[in-house]
Protein backbone atom coordinates (compact mmCIF):
# COMPACT_ATOMS: atom_id res chain seq x y z
CA UNK A 1 0.00 0.00 0.00
CA UNK A 2 1.70 3.56 -1.11
CA UNK A 3 2.03 5.95 1.57
CA UNK A 4 2.11 9.41 1.51
CA UNK A 5 5.17 12.16 3.34
CA UNK A 6 6.22 15.26 3.46
CA UNK A 7 9.59 16.38 4.08
CA UNK A 8 11.01 19.88 4.53
CA UNK A 9 14.30 21.73 3.40
CA UNK A 10 15.18 25.08 3.78
CA UNK A 11 15.10 26.79 -0.21
CA UNK A 12 17.98 28.79 0.32
CA UNK A 13 20.08 25.17 1.07
CA UNK A 14 18.37 22.70 -1.20
CA UNK A 15 15.27 24.05 -3.12
CA UNK A 16 13.26 22.23 -5.07
CA UNK A 17 14.81 23.48 -8.22
CA UNK A 18 18.03 22.13 -6.89
CA UNK A 19 16.42 18.56 -6.35
CA UNK A 20 15.00 18.94 -10.22
CA UNK A 21 18.18 20.26 -11.38
CA UNK A 22 20.21 17.16 -9.70
CA UNK A 23 17.63 14.27 -10.53
CA UNK A 24 17.90 12.70 -6.88
CA UNK A 25 19.21 13.47 -3.85
CA UNK A 26 19.95 11.03 -0.51
CA UNK A 27 17.69 12.94 1.90
CA UNK A 28 20.43 12.97 5.15
CA UNK A 29 20.95 14.99 8.38
CA UNK A 30 17.65 14.11 9.78
CA UNK A 31 18.54 14.36 13.37
CA UNK A 32 15.18 13.57 14.84
CA UNK A 33 14.09 10.72 16.35
CA UNK A 34 10.74 11.10 15.03
CA UNK A 35 11.45 12.19 11.84
CA UNK A 36 14.18 9.01 11.35
CA UNK A 37 11.90 6.87 12.18
CA UNK A 38 9.09 8.36 9.68
CA UNK A 39 12.40 7.82 6.91
CA UNK A 40 12.33 4.29 8.28
CA UNK A 41 8.75 3.45 7.35
CA UNK A 42 8.94 4.84 3.89
CA UNK A 43 8.86 2.63 1.36
CA UNK A 44 9.87 2.73 -2.48
CA UNK A 45 7.11 4.40 -5.04
CA UNK A 46 5.80 6.31 -2.06
CA UNK A 47 5.10 10.02 -3.12
CA UNK A 48 6.54 12.77 -1.11
CA UNK A 49 5.48 15.94 -0.94
CA UNK A 50 8.82 19.04 -1.23
CA UNK A 51 7.66 21.46 1.27
CA UNK A 52 10.05 24.95 1.16
CA UNK A 53 10.43 25.89 5.18
CA UNK A 54 11.35 28.89 6.86
CA UNK A 55 11.12 31.79 4.24
CA UNK A 56 8.74 30.37 1.63
CA UNK A 57 6.33 28.06 3.64
CA UNK A 58 5.12 26.23 0.72
CA UNK A 59 4.54 22.74 -0.59
CA UNK A 60 6.17 22.73 -4.56
CA UNK A 61 6.33 19.87 -5.98
CA UNK A 62 5.79 16.20 -5.49
CA UNK A 63 8.89 13.14 -5.35
CA UNK A 64 8.95 9.84 -5.08
CA UNK A 65 10.97 6.96 -2.42
CA UNK A 66 13.18 5.46 -5.00
CA UNK A 67 15.47 3.66 -1.85
CA UNK A 68 14.45 3.03 1.48
CA UNK A 69 16.44 3.41 4.78
CA UNK A 70 19.79 3.16 4.76
CA UNK A 71 22.37 4.26 6.99
CA UNK A 72 23.10 8.05 6.89
CA UNK A 73 26.54 8.50 6.06
CA UNK A 74 26.97 12.42 7.01
CA UNK A 75 26.20 11.21 10.67
CA UNK A 76 29.29 10.96 12.92
CA UNK A 77 27.52 9.70 15.47
CA UNK A 78 24.26 7.96 16.17
CA UNK A 79 21.97 5.30 14.48
CA UNK A 80 20.40 7.83 11.58
CA UNK A 81 18.95 6.96 8.30
CA UNK A 82 19.09 8.47 4.74
CA UNK A 83 16.60 7.44 2.26
CA UNK A 84 16.89 8.52 -1.50
CA UNK A 85 14.33 10.59 -3.51
CA UNK A 86 13.59 11.38 -7.04
CA UNK A 87 11.31 14.24 -8.42
CA UNK A 88 8.62 13.35 -10.24
CA UNK A 89 6.55 16.41 -10.56
CA UNK A 90 6.29 20.38 -9.60
CA UNK A 91 2.95 21.28 -8.57
CA UNK A 92 0.93 23.29 -10.43
CA UNK A 93 1.80 26.18 -8.39
CA UNK A 94 2.73 25.94 -5.03
CA UNK A 95 0.40 25.79 -2.16
CA UNK A 96 1.53 28.21 0.79
CA UNK A 97 1.19 27.19 4.43
CA UNK A 98 -1.63 30.01 4.80
CA UNK A 99 -3.57 28.47 2.22
CA UNK A 100 -3.64 24.81 4.25
CA UNK A 101 -4.02 27.06 7.56
CA UNK A 102 -7.33 27.92 5.49
CA UNK A 103 -8.62 25.01 4.12
CA UNK A 104 -10.83 23.32 6.88
CA UNK A 105 -9.82 20.14 4.93
CA UNK A 106 -6.39 20.12 6.19
CA UNK A 107 -7.32 21.12 9.67
CA UNK A 108 -6.03 18.12 11.09
CA UNK A 109 -2.66 17.84 8.78
CA UNK A 110 0.38 17.47 11.09
CA UNK A 111 2.41 19.80 9.33
CA UNK A 112 -0.66 22.12 11.55
CA UNK A 113 0.56 20.06 15.00
CA UNK A 114 3.80 19.33 14.94
CA UNK A 115 5.11 22.44 12.49
CA UNK A 116 9.20 22.02 13.22
CA UNK A 117 8.88 18.18 12.33
CA UNK A 118 10.85 17.77 8.99
CA UNK A 119 9.47 14.69 7.93
CA UNK A 120 6.47 13.63 8.45
CA UNK A 121 3.59 11.51 7.43
CA UNK A 122 0.30 12.68 4.93
CA UNK A 123 -2.93 11.01 4.54
CA UNK A 124 -4.12 9.99 1.27
CA UNK A 125 -7.24 12.73 1.82
CA UNK A 126 -4.70 15.35 2.95
CA UNK A 127 -2.01 14.49 -0.26
CA UNK A 128 -5.19 14.32 -2.85
CA UNK A 129 -7.03 18.10 -1.45
CA UNK A 130 -3.35 19.94 -1.95
CA UNK A 131 -2.87 18.36 -4.95
CA UNK A 132 -6.44 20.04 -6.06
CA UNK A 133 -5.67 23.29 -4.37
CA UNK A 134 -2.51 23.40 -6.90
CA UNK A 135 -4.67 22.52 -9.62
CA UNK A 136 -6.97 25.64 -8.87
Amino acid sequence: MKHYWLVKQEPSAYSWSDFVKDGRTSWTGVRNYTARNNLREMQAGDQVFYYHSVSEKAVYGIAEVLRTAYPDATAKDGDWSAVELIPKRALKRPVTLEEIKQNPRLREMMLLRLSRLSVQPVTPAEFREIVRMSEA
